[in-house]
């Protein structure tokens, strides 16, 4: 019997496919300095080459001592960190204002149909107009001093967090209001456990648009009228054809841009500790 029963069991199948060895791939650290080095390989080959007219385009080597040049003894003879931080000031205080109004407002309109109907047809009429557009009319109402420059930045900051937060706290699943209908719980609980959560993710992509917005709207503002900043220092080097110094103070707004947005992200990873999960 045991003997027969064994000849009855189907033997295993093999597959005919060959099997998949692991490859080794290259880490995007590796991948992404390669291609750091390629740029600075072109770069250099192009600002050498005679092609460019001289000093349209600086060496890395001089861009390297227009660096040390800047951070020794500042430019024209004011210190660098001055200028980055004036320019921070001027983002982050801009900016937490905007937060302030914008996320609150937004999440009133996404989850009231009264609030909604009173403030999207404006907001949607006012959002397509450049923040750059509005920088005459604050020249003329604030001066050329801080208030009008925070105030353009608060008003990117607003708009674009007042639009995240507004969808966030619109596009709940229904499914979830339900289930808080059927356990009871009042308006004020549904948004605080319900809506609230469910549109911070929304929220932090608002974040890391508007404070992205707001630190290109502030070296705009100050390329208009300022006499510090990391706008003004490119604009100013430009006219006297500091060449290099235009080029530094670009590097320099991407690279506080780089970490403004780490900063968010850092951020978003320890308080939305739940998304990609489930």
């Amino acid at each position: 019997m045991d003997m027969r029963a064994e000849a009855a069991q189907p033997a295993p199948m093999v597959s005919s496919r060959p099997k998949l060895h692991s490859r080794w791939q290259m880490p995007d650290m590796l991948i992404s300095a390669m291609a750091l080095l390629f740029l600075a390989l072109v770069w250099t080959a192009v600002s050498t080459s005679g092609w460019l007219p001289q000093g349209y385009l600086p060496t890395p080597s001089e861009l390297g001592v227009e660096l040390s040049t800047l951070f020794t003894l500042g430019y024209k003879g004011v210190s660098i960190w001055h200028h980055m931080g004036i320019s921070l000031f001027r983002t982050l205080t801009g900016f937490l204002l905007g937060v302030s109004l914008g996320i609150p407002l937004g999440l009133l309109t996404g989850y009231s149909r009264v609030g909604s109907a009173m403030v999207s047809p404006i907001m949607a009429f006012i959002r397509p107009i450049p923040p750059i557009a509005f920088i005459p009319m604050v020249v003329l109402y604030f001066g050329l001093g801080e208030t009008g420059k925070v105030a353009l930045i608060f008003w990117t900051a607003f708009n674009y967090l007042h639009v995240n937060a507004h969808a966030g706290a619109a596009n709940v699943p229904i499914a979830y209001q339900r289930a808080a209908q059927s356990i009871g719980l009042t308006p004020t609980q549904t948004f605080f456990r319900v809506v609230l959560p469910s549109a911070i993710p929304q929220i932090f992509t608002g974040l890391k648009v508007g404070m992205a917005l707001s630190w290109a709207v502030v070296v705009a503002a100050e390329l208009a009228g300022a006499q510090s900043g990391l706008g003004y220092m490119i604009s100013d080097a430009a006219l006297t054809f500091r060449i290099s110094a235009v080029f530094i103070g670009i590097a320099l707004i991407g690279a506080i841009g780089l970490m403004l947005n780490i900063a968010i992200n850092l951020l978003e990873t320890k308080l939305v500790h739940w998304k990609g999960r489930g």
